[in-house]
């Protein structure tokens, strides 16, 4: 029998007392992890143990016998059947206001309490040392004995994203209470971290998507302007390497090397600031970076870009406003089904229109003189107007489409998967098909005039957004049939 080396952990315990239950899921995980980062330094200190040394992510159980009678109007924060649910919990330091939320609805909604306790999840041990910068796990072999023979090492099954795909099968009649598990989880914070190089807990829950450097510069300028306001709300300015800005004339420093998605956060005490993040050109980073960031469960994320107009009547400067998507990008047909639609959210449509007024000065009819609603298509082949012209314009004339661009699509139907209210505003900079190519002194103008004013409305969108009630905000439309609890 192989020895194991386990944290003594209390028992499985009942709470009705949201701020209690966190407050059991903080002691485990901080125990579990304290476990296993002791037990590293001593196996690289004294060599291998005689067993393995493990622990276990804290877990949220719920059972109910009854339906739960709650407004129908909301579409989380209740169990859609009589059963047992569950979900492992990593991080609740970062996550406690939101598991708070979360486990305060499923009481209140079903009278009944959730049961704290340690899963039968094993923490691997690279996501123990995670939060600990002087502990570094070696690569295999490098250690002097075989990594796994003595801790858990990420598990890729426990990884999948079979509940947001609606694929995920039931495990001992168990559902999920959450759209993550704590393993999938650990694993997209670390991914943050690297394609970001800022920390995850920066992170706030309106972000802001963009594929030009510009508007870093113009989101920077924004900010020093907001901390000088105290009337702002805003406190803080953290851009890559976690460099921390509260002073709106002080240095900002930028890492020697930038990092492939450059962030930035204009924060708020509450998380309810804004996160900018500049994903580059393509559907492949669009994915990665909306994969990742759906783990921290944000209220919204907006894509404001650059795209080539498909009218003729439209011109260099002009909105967009997507109110559907053609996707032609194809990083997400094995998740999402391109047969699957993506509605437009009322909410954030709003929300984005009334930005554009406000920022514009425009109203009603004469707001269409700048802004244009309508399709917008997604491809994969940034020189997709080299190719022979009867296929690709003849099937964006089909649809309908008004613009062009590589990623507001795929993080449009990535918000859909992931349960995250999106919108899309873009700013037209090209006309390929009627002789306006995006050529040196003509984008050198376009992005003087036109990069702070588009920002700006994106900004305001999200303001607009944060004072909306979170069931308002978060469509049933974002729900399946058989939904987790959980936000």
């Amino acid at each position: 029998m192989t020895l194991i080396d386990l944290p003594d952990a209390p028992p499985a315990e009942a709470f009705t007392d949201p701020a209690a239950a966190v407050a059991r899921l903080t002691e485990l995980y901080e125990t579990a992890t304290r476990h296993l980062c002791a037990g590293f330094t001593r196996a690289m200190r004294d060599g291998a143990p005689q067993g393995r040394i493990r622990a276990f992510y804290p877990e949220i159980r719920f059972s109910t016998s009854t339906f739960a009678q709650v407004d129908s109007r909301l579409s989380f924060g209740h169990v859609s059947a009589p059963g047992t649910y569950a979900t492992t919990v990593t991080r609740p330091d970062l996550f406690a206001d939101y598991l708070a939320d979360q486990i305060g609805l499923l009481i209140h909604n079903h009278g009944q309490p959730v049961t704290i306790g340690p899963s039968e999840t094993p923490i691997p041990l690279h996501f123990a040392v995670a939060a600990q910068p002087d502990l570094v796990v070696p690569q295999d072999g490098s250690a002097g004995f075989t990594l796994r023979d003595v801790f858990d090492v990420p598990d890729l099954s426990t990884m999948d994203d079979d509940i947001v795909n609606g694929t995920h099968q039931r495990e001992n009649g168990c559902g999920p209470l959450a759209l993550f598990t704590a393993q999938r989880i650990d694993y997209s914070l670390a991914r943050l971290a690297h394609y970001t190089a800022t920390d995850p807990a920066h992170f706030q829950n309106f972000v802001l998507f963009t594929n030009y450097q510009f508007y870093v510069d113009e989101f920077e300028a924004y900010a020093r302007a907001a901390l000088a306001d105290p009337d702002s709300g805003y406190t803080e300015f953290v851009g890559p390497g976690n460099a921390v800005l509260t002073d709106p004339g002080g240095e900002c420093p930028q890492p020697s090397k930038l990092p492939q998605m450059p962030t930035y956060h204009l924060k708020r005490p509450d998380r309810s600031g804004i996160t900018l993040v500049n994903i580059g050109v393509g559907p492949s980073n669009a994915k990665t970076a909306t994969d990742h960031i759906a783990v921290l469960r944000p209220h919204a994320w907006l894509m404001v870009g650059h795209c080539a107009g498909l009218r003729n009547t439209q011109a260099l400067g002009d909105f967009v406003l997507a109110h559907a998507y053609l996707r032609e990008d194809h990083v997400l047909d094995d998740d999402l089904p391109v047969w699957v639609p993506i509605p437009a959210l009322a909410e954030v449509q709003i929300a984005l229109e009334q930005a554009v007024a406000e920022i514009s000065k425009l109203e009603g009819y004469d707001l269409k003189r700048i802004m244009r609603t309508g399709t917008v298509a997604t491809i994969d082949n940034r020189n997709w107007e080299l190719r022979d012209q009867s296929g690709p314009v003849f099937r964006l004339s089909q649809s309908r489409a008004i613009a062009l661009d590589m990623e507001s699509a795929t993080i449009a139907a990535n918000g859909y998967r992931f349960r995250v209210p999106y919108g899309t505003l873009l700013c037209v900079s090209d006309k390929p098909l009627h002789g306006e190519l995006k050529l040196p002194g003509m984008a050198s103008d376009f992005y003087t005039t036109q990069v702070a004013r588009h920002l700006r409305i994106g900004i305001r969108a999200m303001e607009l957004l944060r004072t909306m009630p979170l069931e308002r905000l978060h469509s049933r439309k974002l729900r399946s049939f058989d939904e987790p609890a959980f936000l």
